[in-house]
């Protein structure tokens, strides 16, 4: 795999010059590089909607399987995800300082950064998936089915850890719309592929759950093969090869990690968060544990728009950083901040309006409908104020600030959520547990108030 590209100063200089993160204006800028990224998010978080709605014509046990595993799956895209951000920020920040050769290590030291982590989880897959199912369940049908999806969702993890990295790449030097004909192959392919497989539809067998691993898996393979294409191709900005991926710089990884080790960490507390949410909802029933997956499902479908929105943020704001651009950076903020909020609040509206259609696309019991509309109408209060600590914590990851997003999170996930859900479902009421959303976030928006305004102090208004 090589695409050597042998750029000269003068080359560098007109690329620089003409990269739009520095020079088109900024609502049209954040749109250009944000909607992509959105819409194929949009069209993930669909997928991951459809995908429960297919597992759970299985059964309900079948989908409280999947939510049983989701931690595990979390943790690995945190890990994937996370190194993502720290060569985002690292290759855009180069990019702002006409560093080239920086890029490069940045993109190529990523990839085989990633291929660590795809080693890490093929491991887990082989010996820890049993454990780890076993410790949140004792019902036989219920472990055995997530034993089986998680197992063929870590041995076969590379697609995933390769697709996110690519589509890093296409992000952090402007070409989201690459990045979204990625994702958007990925997740078609697999909301094909999905009742094929699950039902033994046309010349598949029926393999139940094994059958929506595999066609997830699919999907990202297919996903990351084409990513890779895209960055041989098109992008022009870094230079790719073999030889730099298996020989990483040193230096690099450190700043990689800098920002990306926080964001793992963030990230990671988050499957800590629902693993232990998932025990403490399995002390009313497994049916409640569902009723937290297909909202976790569901949510996507506005908070996955936002985490676009936020990564067509932070390769923005990282490059007027090195630019020193600092009214650019206060506009692309106020504008976010307006477009995440107005998503947010449509999101609340329609948890309110038709929790149990919403429901049903589950094939939802009585029991689950009447949990699951009181926890949807609960939880989605917290919607708009989500949306602000989203949208100002993109300023974290961008300048090299993660440490902070990670000690909101911890306060929020750990130190917030979980005790409240605790304390709450002490009252033996399931419907007070889900008022521990509402109490985090609030938490989660005091304390990224303070950090942002620290950082707009510090860095923002010295630039």
């Amino acid at each position: 795999m090589s695409n050597e590209v042998n750029q000269n100063t003068a080359e560098g200089e007109q690329v620089f010059a003409e990269n739009k993160m520095g020079v088109m204006p900024v609502k049209k800028l954040i749109l250009t590089m944000s909607l992509p990224m959105m819409i194929s998010m949009l069209v993930q978080a669909l997928y991951n909607i459809v995908d429960s709605i297919f597992v759970a014509r299985l059964s309900e046990d079948a989908l409280t399987a999947v939510t049983l595993a989701f931690p595990m799956q979390n943790l690995m895209i945190a890990m994937g995800s996370g190194t993502g951000v720290g060569i985002n920020a690292l290759l855009s920040r180069s990019l702002g300082k006409k560093d080239y050769e920086e890029a490069s290590n940045a993109a190529n030291t990523g990839i085989f950064l990633n291929f660590l982590n795809y080693v890490i989880f093929a491991l887990l897959g082989l010996f820890a998936v049993r454990p780890f199912i076993h410790s949140q369940t004792d019902n036989p049908v219920i472990a055995d089915y997530g034993i089986t999806y998680l197992t063929w969702i870590c041995i076969l993890s590379v697609g995933v850890f390769f697709q996110m990295t690519f589509e890093r790449l296409l992000q952090s030097t402007g070409m989201t719309f690459h990045s979204m004909i990625s994702q958007l192959t990925g997740a078609i392919i697999n909301m094909i592929l999905d009742p094929m497989l699950i039902f033994g539809l046309g010349p598949f067998p029926k393999l139940g759950v094994a059958g929506a691993a595999i066609a997830t898996i699919f999907g990202q393979v297919t996903a990351a093969c084409l990513g890779l294409y895209l960055n041989i191709s098109k992008n022009k900005e870094i230079t790719l090869s073999l030889k730099r991926i298996i020989r990483p710089v040193g230096k690099t990884v450190k700043q990689i990690y800098v920002v990306g080790i926080p964001s793992i960490a963030m990230m990671s507390i988050g499957s800590i968060m629902t693993y232990l949410l998932n025990k403490i909802l399995a002390t009313f029933s497994s049916t409640a544990v569902a009723v937290f997956g297909v909202y976790f499902k569901l949510q996507s479908f506005f908070f996955m728009p936002i985490f676009g929105l936020n990564n067509g943020m932070i390769p923005v704001l990282s490059f007027n950083y090195g630019a020193r651009k600092t009214d650019r950076i206060k506009e692309a903020l106020r504008f976010s901040v307006v477009f995440a909020v107005s998503i947010m609040a449509f999101g609340t509206l329609v948890f309110e309006a038709i929790p149990v259609l919403l429901l049903r696309l589950f094939d939802a019991s009585d029991n689950m409908i009447a949990i699951g509309t009181t926890a949807l109408r609960i939880i989605a209060i917290h919607f708009p104020i989500a949306a602000i600590c989203i949208s100002l914590g993109s300023v974290f990851q961008a300048f090299a600030k993660s440490t902070y997003s990670l000690v909101i999170s911890l306060a929020r996930q750990l130190f917030a959520l979980i005790p409240a859900a605790w304390l709450l479902s002490l009252a033996g009421d399931v419907n007070l547990v889900w008022f521990a959303f509402l109490v985090a976030e609030v938490m989660s928006l005091i304390m990224t108030s303070i950090f942002y305004r620290k950082i707009k102090r510090e860095i923002i208004d010295t630039l």
